[in-house]
């Protein structure tokens, strides 16, 4: 061999690039992905074992044909609107519990926990003369510390949270007596916080607030699209992301045209419009979805629960994240207690017990947040939340006991966390997680 062969680079074959019957193999580069590529990448997902949502959005379908079947009066646009003020105080402290549920943890105090925040609210009002700002800011407050005292416990003694929160579920109940009296009853007249979850907007604020979910959403949505694309990350086509946007619309153009209708038996008082509370319910998506999806801290909490001590190498704090979450879960079953005072217009000894934790959790579970942590959703509450408010609605229309409605509710979250551990093996074989 001489020197000028060995000096001499071997040259690459040319490739020539394999296509199949459905077109190039790789799609060319910046090229975006259309809808038919969108869809098999969402079929493929749920193939191997990422379920998201799809199994509370087609149970929260079944359910509602079902019960709109065997009871006309389901559909009626009275019952409509107590759907949204059934469920806002469990979905606003299951959306708190989402937070905990990421990091594989548990809260079992969180409905008397908002009822203890609520007895505060009520006995400053009633009791004390205080006015309603200040008597919510002492629920919250409330509801901040008892996050820091379990998160204390949970993430720095080194307690199991079931441990933890298990003895807070007995003391918190203890409290409520004790605050409000045994057997005692404190009501609550103030115009403001009864407006809460008892009084509607007008029918122009109703379409208002359908014009800036709309907006918000697809510019949010759109925004995102475009700033992953500048990035050179895959990105959603923008037919996905208005075809989203176009769901949106026909559902919430269809609920607020619902809601605007007259729902008053009688021509003394007029009962129309939005209920107050769902706008109160979607600025807490809107900020806990945030948190969740664009910030930093949203992130970390996803590490930890994904895997805590890979989370702790990589820098991250854990224990500030573990009592932090804590924190934010109190601090949403405080305004679950006031969410669920204002509707009943009081606070009684039993606040925030009977169905009021089991409901909350089944609701973050059966809306697909996962119990082994790292996998969650804020929206996640709000479909359990619909769930669970159509199927006690829809079995009290029909006239079953409240055992028969416990039995169910009880067989649909069984449900859900099964679903949830099979996509988890699903995942796991198919190397998704």
């Amino acid at each position: 061999m001489s020197a000028t062969e060995v000096a001499t680079p071997a040259q690459p074959e040319p490739v020539t690039p394999v296509k199949t019957a459905a077109g190039p193999a790789v799609a060319p580069a910046g090229a975006p992905p259309g809808l038919l590529d969108y869809g098999r990448d969402f079929v493929a997902r749920i193939r191997g074992g990422d379920m998201g949502a799809l199994p509370a959005i087609l149970g929260l379908l079944v359910l509602c044909v079902a019960f709109a079947i065997m009871r006309e009066r389901f559909l009626s646009a009275i019952n409509f609107a107590n759907l949204f003020t059934q469920g806002a105080a469990v979905t606003a402290i299951a959306m708190g519990l989402v937070f905990v549920l990421l990091l594989g943890e548990i809260d079992l105090s969180a409905g008397f926990a908002s009822g203890v925040c609520a007895a505060v609210m009520a006995t400053l009002i009633a009791e004390h003369g205080q006015p309603w700002w200040v008597a919510m800011l002492a629920a919250v407050g409330t509801g901040i510390v008892i996050g820091l005292v379990l998160g204390f416990l949970v993430a720095r003694v080194g307690i199991p949270s079931f441990v933890v929160t298990l003895a807070a579920f007995l003391a918190f109940q203890g409290a409520v007596l004790l605050i409000i009296g045994q057997g005692g009853n404190v009501s609550i007249r103030d115009e403001t916080i009864v407006a809460i979850a008892n009084k509607n907007l007008p029918v122009y604020g109703g379409w208002i607030l359908f014009a800036v979910l709309v907006l918000g959403f697809g510019a949010s949505q759109l925004m995102r699209s475009v700033n992953r694309r500048r990035s050179g990350l895959t990105a959603d086509p923008i037919s996905v992301v208005a075809l989203r946007t176009g769901a949106l619309a026909v559902l919430a153009g269809f609920a607020v045209y619902v809601l605007n209708l007259e729902r008053s038996r009688t021509a003394i008082v007029s009962l129309k419009g939005v209920p107050i509370v769902v706008p109160v319910i979607l600025v807490l998506v809107v900020i806990g979805t945030y948190v969740l999806n664009r910030t930093s801290y949203g992130r970390h909490i996803y590490a930890v629960g994904g895997n805590a001590e890979a989370a702790r190498r990589a820098g991250i704090n854990v224990v500030s994240i573990r009592i932090s979450c804590f924190v934010i879960c109190s601090s949403m079953a405080a305004v679950g207690g006031i969410i669920a005072a204002s509707r009943a217009t009081s606070v009684d000894p039993n606040a925030g017990g009977s169905n009021t934790l089991l409901y909350a959790v089944g609701a973050a579970v059966i809306g697909g947040t996962s119990l082994f942590g790292g996998k969650g959703r804020i929206i996640d509450a709000v479909l359990g939340g619909a769930v669970v408010a159509v199927i006690d609605n829809g079995m009290g229309l029909m006239g079953y006991s409240a055992g028969v409605k416990f039995i169910v509710t009880g067989c649909v979250l069984a449900l859900a966390a099964s679903v949830d551990a099979l996509s988890r093996k699903r995942a796991a074989s198919t190397g998704r997680i």
